[in-house]
C-alpha cells in the first residue's frame, strides 16, 4: 500500500532566521496580521523583532497574547471570538505548542460556519480559512508541523487531538535564538516530548517509508543533543538540532502518529494539570518497556542510527539498551519521574485508567495491544 505525507511549505532554520518574515510577508501580500502569543514570551521580547518587521513592512497588526497553556476549548472560544472581528489575512505564532495549537485552531475556525464543538465532534469538516506562520519559541512541541492541535476538556478532565490536514502550518521559521534563554526545565520537557514523537511515531502501526525518513533523523538529532544543550546552555549548535530534530518529529507525527506514551499522558495533563512533556517524559521509559518485544526491530534500528559505533548486537540488546537510554536522558535532564510529586497516588488509579482507555485513538496505533490491567500496571510502576 502506498503512502503520503503533507508538510509546510516552507521551513527557514537557523540563527536570525526571523528575518525570513520579511520575505513571507511579501509573497503572501498580508494586508493584517494576527500574531498570537503569551504574555511570557511577549515579556520575554521574542516578539519584538517580528512586530518590528511587520511595522516595517506597513502590514496592520492585532496582538493576542492571552493564550494560556494547555488551553480548554472554551479558552479556544475566547480567543476566536475576540479575533473574529479582525479580519486578518494572515496569522503568525509565535510561542509553544500551546500558542502555535491555538493559532492553528484560529486559522481553520475565523469565518467558518462550523464551531469548535463541532470538530471536536468531527475533525474532517475543517478547511484552511486564513494562512498560518509558525515560530516555535520551544524545541518540542513539534506543532508547527503537525496537522494536530490538542485542546483540554475539563468535562471529562482529559485531552483530545483535533487532527485534519487543513491544521498544517503553511511556513514554519525555526530560529535558535528563540530558544536562547529558554528555562532548563521547559528544554528538558519539550526536548523529551520531541523525542518520544520520534521513537513512538518510528515503532507505531502506522509507520511508513516516509514518516519513517524524519522520525530517525529526527530521533538521532535529539539522542545526540538534549543532554548537551540542557548541560551547557550556551551551546547554540545543539539547541538548533533539537528544533530540527522536534520539527522532524512533528512531521513524522503527521505520516504516522503517536501511541501510547502520549495516550496516557493526556489523563495526567486534563486533570492533574501536569506539563504535557513532563507527562510524556514519566511515562516514556515504561511504556517503550511495555512495548520492546513488540516493535523490537524498529527499537534496534533506531539504536543503530543513534550509535553507529555499536553495532555488533542482537536486536533484543540494542532495544534494551535503546529503553535504557531513554531513561537516562531523562534522568540526566532532572525530570521527576514520580506521578507522587503531583499528588497522585492509588486512589487515582480508576480514573487514569479509565481516561487512559478511553484514549483509543492512540492506543490503536501502540504496537502492543493495552488492555486495562495493562495501563493499571503502568500508571502503578510510576507511582
Amino acid at each position: 500500500m502506498g503512502c503520503s505525507l503533507q508538510i509546510p511549505a516552507s521551513v527557514h532554520v537557523g540563527i536570525n532566521s526571523i528575518e525570513k518574515l520579511t520575505e513571507v510577508i511579501c509573497h503572501t501580500v498580508a494586508t493584517k496580521v494576527a500574531l498570537f502569543t503569551d504574555k511570557g514570551v511577549r515579556e520575554a521580547g521574542l516578539c519584538n523583532r517580528a512586530i518590528e518587521i511587520l511595522s516595517e513592512q506597513n502590514v496592520a497588526y492585532e496582538i493576542f497574547d492571552s493564550v494560556i497553556a494547555e488551553p480548554s476549548f472554551h479558552d479556544i472560544e475566547h480567543i476566536i471570538k475576540q479575533v473574529s472581528d479582525t479580519n486578518v489575512d494572515l496569522i503568525l505564532a509565535i510561542g509553544g505548542g500551546s500558542v502555535m495549537d491555538t493559532a492553528k485552531l484560529a486559522s481553520v475556525l475565523l469565518g467558518s460556519t462550523y464551531t469548535i464543538l463541532d470538530l471536536i465532534d468531527d475533525a474532517s469538516l475543517a478547511k484552511k480559512m486564513v494562512r498560518t506562520i509558525m515560530v516555535p519559541t520551544t524545541c518540542g512541541t513539534g506543532s508547527e508541523a503537525t496537522c494536530n492541535a490538542i485542546i483540554s476538556i475539563p468535562e471529562e478532565s482529559s485531552k483530545k487531538g483535533i487532527v485534519n490536514i487543513s491544521l498544517i502550518p503553511d511556513e514554519v521559521i525555526l530560529d535558535v535564538q528563540m530558544i536562547e534563554k529558554l528555562p532548563k526545565s521547559i528544554l528538558a520537557a519539550t526536548g523529551v516530548d520531541a523525542l518520544a514523537h520520534c521513537v513512538e511515531c518510528f515503532t507505531g502501526k502506522k509507520a511508513n517509508i516516509l514518516s519513517d525518513a524524519y522520525a530517525k533523523v529526527g530521533a538521532s538529532l535529539i539522542f545526540s543533543n538534549l543532554v548537551k544543550a540542557y548541560t551547557n546552555p550556551d551551546d547554540l549548535e545543539a539547541k538548533l538540532s533539537l528544533m530540527v530534530g522536534a520539527y522532524f518529529g512533528g512531521i513524522a507525527i503527521t505520516g504516522s502518529g503517536t501511541t501510547a506514551v502520549h495516550g496516557l499522558s493526556y489523563p495526567l495533563g486534563g486533570k492533574y494539570h501536569i506539563p504535557h512533556g513532563v507527562s510524556n517524559a514519566i511515562l516514556f521509559a515504561p511504556v517503550m518497556n511495555f512495548n520492546r518485544k513488540s516493535c523490537q526491530p524498529q527499537l534496534a534500528q533506531l539504536f543503530d542510527t543513534v550509535n553507529p559505533c555499536m553495532p555488533n548486537l542482537d536486536e533484543d540488546t540494542k532495544s534494551r539498551y535503546l529503553v535504557d537510554q531513554i531513561t537516562e536522558i531523562v534522568r540526566a535532564t532532572e525530570i521527576p519521574v514520580s506521578l507522587k510529586k503531583f499528588g497522585i497516588d492509588k486512589t487515582d488509579l480508576d480514573f487514569l485508567v479509565k481516561a487512559g482507555f478511553q484514549q483509543q485513538r492512540l492506543l490503536a496505533n501502540n504496537p502492543k495491544l493495552m488492555s486495562e490491567n495493562d495501563i493499571q500496571m503502568i500508571y502503578e510502576s510510576v507511582l
